[in-house]
């Protein structure tokens, strides 16, 4: 599955930054569409479309200026990750189709104030990925822990946590658009796909916690 990204002469009027956020849109509407069609895939089927989803974003990174290549790999990125997480979306739709209601409206919140203070900043921030990467790998080995460890709210500082790291992936990524050019579209849109994502998924678990 894939979608035709602008023209250069659409790309010339817009700017980049219509242009990633048309991929960004795309890519979440497959996501939404592999959400609905995985609603009932068994675990072992999530597990390999996960699986396919993480090759796709490695795959992202060696082509990521290939043009129609590029955005074969970030729609098949969307689509796999939608499969994977349909269950886990469906399971709180099912219970209280409010919660995702609240986490997608805090989710369009968080990212547009971010993403706005983010690309409005003159600076480049680009230095602080390096901070957000070593945070996130002390998030997961917190993920760990906690799977063997009881903590108190651990689910919820877990989820605050991972708001305040891919919030900041958010700034950066919006930040990063300000010097982009052409070729940079896929790969800035990947990124920010994902922080929407994660940021949904934590969102999804603040809101529903009491509901699991």
């Amino acid at each position: 599955m894939s979608f035709a990204m602008p023209s250069d002469a659409n790309v010339s009027q817009t700017g980049v930054f219509g242009q990633v956020m048309y991929l960004v849109a795309a890519t979440l509407g497959v996501f939404t569409l592999g959400a609905y069609l995985g609603r009932d895939l068994a675990g072992g089927l999530s597990l390999i479309c996960f699986i396919l989803s993480f090759v796709c974003v490695f795959g992202l990174n060696y082509a990521r200026n290939s043009g129609g290549g590029a955005v074969g790999l970030l729609a098949a990125m969307g689509l796999f990750l939608g499969l994977g997480l349909g269950g886990g979306i469906d399971a709180y739709t099912s219970a209280d189709p409010g919660v995702v209601w609240q986490a997608g409206a805090a989710t369009a919140l968080f990212v547009a104030a971010l993403g706005s203070l983010g690309y409005m900043t003159r600076s480049d921030l680009s230095g602080g990925y390096r901070v957000l990467f070593f945070l996130l790998l002390g998030l997961i080995v917190y993920g760990l822990v906690s799977l063997f460890v009881s903590i108190p709210a651990g689910n919820v500082i877990y989820a605050v946590l991972g708001l305040g790291i891919f919030g900041g992936y958010t700034l950066l990524d919006f930040n990063r658009l300000r010097g982009a050019g052409s070729a940079d579209s896929v790969s800035i849109a990947s990124g920010i796909f994902l922080d929407v994502l994660n940021v949904f998924t934590f969102f999804l678990q603040l809101f529903g916690r009491g509901r699991d």
